[in-house]
């Protein structure tokens, strides 16, 4: 039996074609397996939903907004763009494929252009296969790197840094001064790393107490890398030593991870 991807479809109020029933996705050119998602900006598309919906077994999500620079909500579709690139990168630290997820843009007039889009990416995941996390026993390595990344995304300091990114890169500072976007995506990759590997510390200790060197070798990691971030969260308050066997101390997880 021939594959046929679950597909979930974030699309703008003001991309979405007047033909097309979300309540009956089969009448999108006769494919059936992709549920559509009305949201009124792709702007408003929170980055941990994303990552949700391929935690509970998504084979693909597509979002579509306005073209830009037009937007009903001045750079809604920026935004989302903005949260995609993010979440492409953050994607491809837990194993799952980032091409899983795509950003596209259509006029609620194209419909030839949004059949044309979904009939892209409906092939794209096909040949992709279907996810590791779908089915009835999914990946338990990959589920734990994606609420990893969820965490990562709902960080305040990487949201503060992504939304900030046009003001950082294109405008001057106080003393004439603006970042070339080489040296913001940079900035980001090592904000990203981090955030995402904190939180997946704290995953596993959350799990039961471990040493630096148990840790070092499920993230694949120096032990010197391990216990920088370790000594970070506990200054932060997120881990403790919950007891010592004979002189190697075992980190636990207290409260909840803000990495």
């Amino acid at each position: 039996m021939m594959f046929m991807p679950k597909i979930i479809g974030f699309v703008c109020n003001w991309s979405l074609p007047v033909g097309v029933d979300i309540a009956s996705s089969s009448s999108i050119h006769g494919y059936p397996k992709i549920r559509i998602v009305r949201v009124m900006c792709i702007g408003i598309i929170d980055p941990s939903i994303v990552l949700e919906t391929f935690a509970k077994g998504a084979d693909g999500v597509l979002v579509i907004g306005c073209h830009p620079p037009d937007c009903h909500y001045i750079e809604g579709n920026l935004q989302a763009e903005r949260k995609i690139k993010m979440l492409k990168k953050l994607i491809s630290r837990t194993g799952l494929e980032p091409a899983r997820l795509r950003l596209d843009w259509a006029y609620a007039s194209e419909i030839e252009r949004f059949t044309k889009i979904i009939s892209d990416f409906r092939n794209q995941v096909t040949a992709l296969g279907q996810s590791p996390l779908a089915g009835e026993r999914p990946d338990t390595d990959i589920l734990m790197n994606i609420k990893a990344a969820k965490a990562a995304t709902e960080d305040f300091r990487l949201r503060l840094l992504v939304g900030r990114e046009i003001e950082l890169t294109e405008k001057k500072n106080m003393f004439g001064e603006k970042m070339s976007q080489g040296e913001f995506d940079k900035m980001i990759d090592i904000a990203i790393e981090t955030v995402y590997l904190r939180n997946k510390i704290y995953l596993f200790v959350k799990n039961g107490p471990l040493s630096i060197r148990e840790l070092s070798k499920r993230l694949n990691l120096d032990p010197r890398v391990v216990l920088h971030h370790m000594v970070v969260m506990k200054q932060e308050g997120l881990v403790a030593v919950s007891e010592v066997k004979g002189t190697t101390p075992l980190y636990s997880a207290l409260g909840e991870a803000r990495c």
